[in-house]
């Protein structure tokens, strides 16, 4: 379903990805790790092509996306959704609103059809009560929430998930977490999700790429990466849990 291959990019004289390769199979669910400003929500932006690789080739859906036309762009990336960082949502407009604009400024369904879709997506993640309220009156969690119905309502085979719980307390950041692989779980979702919530993000996905300085370092399910050798991905995990810890909830979780 995505396939990364020896993709370089760099601004100026920085590099920042060096020969990035991975693949992701339909259905899988990834989890995309590394140290802040290491250029994991950069892969993502490359993935949509809101930015094209110096060299090397992404693929999407069986398409090379940076060799496609503008039409058949448009068509792949309403096989995606992306969940941003801070939400994204539009304050003047209404949680329904927020969830129906895709839907009304790219598609040709009329407000009937676009009503059941929302109130199927708000039903989804546990807001069906908050439609009429504004981004503003909602808490972090619901912010969230709010996010992930937007990125679903279009029925996308692809979710990418950029730092989600960034700026909630751990608490709520965990039943966003959960929520996310419930949902996954139930639409059999292709996604990447970038986030530094170790061990939590390894309770959901099945696999993980580790990116440090430039290059993938392993892809290894959850559980190997936890017992993984390699020192820079046992500093980067056993810096924020044991190891002992690291699958069954994260003691000593900083």
């Amino acid at each position: 379903m995505i396939r990364v291959e020896n993709v370089w990019k760099s601004f100026g004289r920085q590099e920042v990805l060096r020969g990035v390769s991975f693949e992701v199979q339909p259905g899988e669910f990834m989890a995309l790790i590394g140290g802040s400003g290491c250029g994991k929500s950069l892969l993502l932006k490359l993935l949509v092509s809101l930015l094209k690789p110096d060299n090397g080739r992404v693929w999407v859906s069986g398409k090379e996306v940076a060799a496609v036309s503008n039409g058949e762009l448009e068509s792949l990336r309403s096989r995606l959704g992306f969940v941003f960082q801070g939400g994204a949502l539009f304050d003047s407009m209404t949680v329904y609103d927020n969830v129906a604009f895709p839907l009304r400024e790219k598609t040709s369904l009329g407000e009937k059809e676009i009503r059941r879709k929302v109130t199927e997506e708000l039903e989804l993640v546990g807001l069906r009560d908050a439609e009429q309220k504004f981004p503003a009156q909602l808490s972090g969690g619901m912010l969230k929430r709010v996010a992930l119905a937007r990125a679903l309502v279009r029925d996308p085979e692809i979710v990418l998930f950029d730092e989600p719980t960034t700026g909630l307390d751990p608490v709520v950041s965990r039943a966003v977490l959960e929520l996310f692989g419930a949902v996954h779980q139930r639409l059999k979702l292709t996604g990447i999700l970038v986030s530094h919530e170790i061990p939590r993000i390894f309770e959901i996905v099945q696999k993980v790429a580790m990116l440090h300085e430039g290059r993938i370092v392993a892809v290894e399910p959850p559980e190997r990466i936890c017992a993984s050798t390699n020192p820079v991905i046992q500093q980067f995990v056993n810096g924020k849990t044991s190891a002992q810890s690291c699958l069954n909830g994260g003691v000593g979780l900083t």
